[in-house]
């Protein structure tokens, strides 16, 4: 049962250091990317505006032509654009699956040794400390250094008549 609730307590993913840090990892990306492209379409409006505004045309179709090009390469930008937040969004929402899935699956977990224990806890002598689960979990303590419950030892008490 110790073993069972020091897995369940916090989770079987809550040390899982790996995973944290890839999950940093990939919002830091994303943010970073997203901050990039944010930044190029702006520099690139305000480049290719001051070049259409500045060049001369000898004719009105070489000046259609010339806006038409930079339109098409602003709507290839805007795509590719589009592109890469709808990747970084099915990304993160895939993540959410993953999380939820885990969430439910540690929530059923939960559920079943909870279950156990008010099976185990009828069968718990009524002189041990162990068969008040309230009161264990009153006097418990998480230790932050090793990461796991510091639960008071069982003990018998006997009670001795005069």
């Amino acid at each position: 049962l110790r073993m069972l609730e020091r897995q369940v307590v916090g989770g079987e993913q809550a040390k899982n250091k790996d995973l944290k840090e890839k999950h940093k990892r990939r919002k830091k990306y994303a943010d970073e990317r997203r901050m990039q492209l944010v930044a190029a379409l702006q520099q690139s409006n305000e480049d290719s505006s001051d070049w259409v505004l500045l060049t001369v045309y000898d004719s009105i179709q070489e000046e259609v032509r010339a806006k038409s090009k930079l339109l098409e390469k602003m709507q290839e930008k805007l795509r590719a654009a589009e592109t890469e937040i709808k990747d970084l969004q099915s990304e993160f929402e895939l993540e959410k699956i993953d999380y939820l899935g885990t969430i439910r699956r540690l929530e059923r977990d939960l559920m079943l040794f909870q279950q156990l224990l008010d099976q185990v806890q009828s069968l718990v002598r009524r002189d041990c400390n162990y068969s008040n689960l309230e009161k264990i979990k009153r006097e418990s303590v998480w230790d932050e250094e090793t990461g796991c419950w510091k639960i008071p030892e069982p003990i018998i008490q006997k009670t001795r008549l005069p």
